[in-house]
């Protein structure tokens, strides 16, 4: 019985997969890149430990990684396209009307200088300053899966303002450095533009501040946003008030008021949340450090 089921698994993966590449095929005008396109989806798939170019053109009895890498390097495409069929696909699938939208960053490690973006800046992938990218993510939520539907990078003032490296890295005119909160307001709307259902957005504190719970507000999204303990929070017509910063508002509710939600947490931290009469909103917070703010609203960090 268990055979059977793991036959079936990998029968609706390997079905999953052809219908991948159905939709991807369209977007490559010509066969010999369409082909080496494919490839390249199987890659992350195979049974290699190390999934490098040589590795996997190993695997495959390839003379080398030529064939795999064509979509990487010498084939002609709009990197735009692929964005777009995937997220044609989460509004068929995994999307429905309340749906959470999650922003978040990645850092990709470089080593050299010639990577588009490429500077020392922190990233959360390493927990510190160190040569990387950083693109800003979205992905749709729901209790039928997930899936990716958006992605921008984030390129500092020293890509932009460098008509050099601008040059070698065939940077479009007019693109210039972008405050990471603003590229996620980008990416959210591009979302409700291209008709991704969601109710609620979720992101953290790097997006907790400025004007993303404005527009939010404004199109009428719930959104859960992370800020710091020192984060000023107004009672917006509460009655009674309750303004203050996030920790002055956590420490006054009291510990009767936390109930625990999740165990182990972020890094071993356990995430708390509370619901009770002093806020009617979700605040979340970190027990050992007492630094929550609101929700509907607002998430600490």
């Amino acid at each position: 019985m268990a055979g059977g089921l793991v036959e079936a698994t990998l029968e609706l993966w390997a079905s999953s997969l052809r219908d991948a590449r159905a939709r991807m095929k369209p977007l490559f005008r010509q066969k010999r890149t369409a082909t080496p396109a494919g490839l390249f989806l199987d890659a992350p798939l195979g049974p290699e430990r190390r999934k490098t170019g040589w590795m996997r053109a190993e695997a495959a009895g390839d003379p080398g990684p030529w064939r795999p890498q064509t979509p990487l390097g010498r084939a002609t495409w709009d990197a735009d396209a692929p964005r777009d069929v995937v997220r044609g696909h989460a509004v068929e699938a995994p999307a429905e009307p309340d749906a959470v939208l999650v922003v978040g960053e990645t850092g990709f490690l470089e080593q050299g200088e010639a990577s588009c973006g490429v500077a020392r800046q922190y990233t959360g992938s390493a927990g510190k300053i160190t040569n990387c990218r950083i693109g800003v993510f979205t992905a749709c939520v729901s209790g039928k899966g997930c899936a990716f539907v958006d992605r921008i990078p984030y390129l500092p003032r020293a890509w932009t303002d460098d008509p050099v490296r601008r040059a070698a890295a065939h940077m479009p005119e007019g693109v210039a450095s972008t405050a990471r909160p603003r590229l996620a307001r980008a990416v959210i709307e591009r979302a409700g533009a291209d008709g991704v259902p969601f109710a609620w957005v979720a992101a953290d504190s790097v997006y907790g501040e400025g004007e993303i719970e404005t527009a939010l507000r404004r199109a009428g999204k719930g959104y859960v946003l992370g800020v710091s303990a020192a984060h000023h929070l107004n009672s917006w017509g509460r009655r009674p008030p309750l303004a203050g910063t996030a920790e002055e508002i956590a420490r006054g509710l009291g510990g009767a008021a936390w109930r625990r939600l999740l165990g182990g947490g972020y890094q071993g931290r356990a995430t708390d949340c509370t619901t009770g009469p002093a806020a009617s909103w979700p605040t979340w917070k970190r027990p050992s450090t007492m630094r929550p703010a609101r929700g509907r609203g607002r998430a600490a960090s």
